[in-house]
């Protein structure tokens, strides 16, 4: 089954063969918040959506019939969609506002750190040129007992990812090459 001699899992410890053994940090999903403009905008009670997709087209080659050959396309981001409770902070209600009127300086980096039980980041998503396309008001039952949770769905045109990033990511906007697109 394993490939060493006394047929256990490879070790994790790093001081045996770093370059084929690491240690994992396992994080859990509920320690997380949310960065707009370099500042902490809001705890969140969610975050979903958050991928991106590689199209690919098979190929058959000819006189080759026991494989086929994939070519990767464009790449898409689907969709994230923020939920948090209800507050007096107007802030996402102020951006969409601004994408419904067709406003300047519409788009943003948000950064999404999620954090291990230490507190400690372990790793940051930064939605490049992020732009809100729906809110979503809280349901309101009069005889509900539970906190008002407000939606933010974001479409974005990039993502970076930073491991162990001690916080923050790519705050700035970055500029647009000649054709508009993001540097990578």
């Amino acid at each position: 089954m394993y490939s060493n001699t006394n047929n256990k899992p490879p070790t994790t410890n790093n001081k045996t063969n770093s370059s084929s053994t690491y240690a994992l940090n396992y994080v859990t999903g509920n320690r997380f918040y949310v960065e707009m403009e370099s500042t902490l905008t809001a705890w969140f009670t969610g975050c979903q959506g958050l991928g991106v997709k590689i199209t690919t087209t098979k190929v058959q080659e000819g006189g080759v019939n026991n494989q086929e050959r994939i070519l990767l396309g464009p790449s898409s981001f689907s969709e994230v969609t923020l939920s948090r409770g209800l507050t007096n902070s107007l802030i996402f209600w102020g951006w969409m506002q601004q994408a419904m009127t067709g406003g300047r300086g519409l788009r943003r980096n948000i950064n999404i750190l999620i954090f291990n039980q230490a507190g400690q980041t372990m790793q940051c998503w930064t939605l490049l040129g992020a732009v809100p396309i729906n809110w979503k008001a809280p349901a309101l039952k009069a005889d509900a007992n539970a906190v008002a949770i407000e939606e933010l769905t974001l479409a974005y045109e990039g993502l970076k990812v930073i491991a162990n990033s001690g916080g923050g990511g790519i705050t700035q906007l970055q500029q647009r090459d000649r054709l508009g697109y993001f540097s990578s």
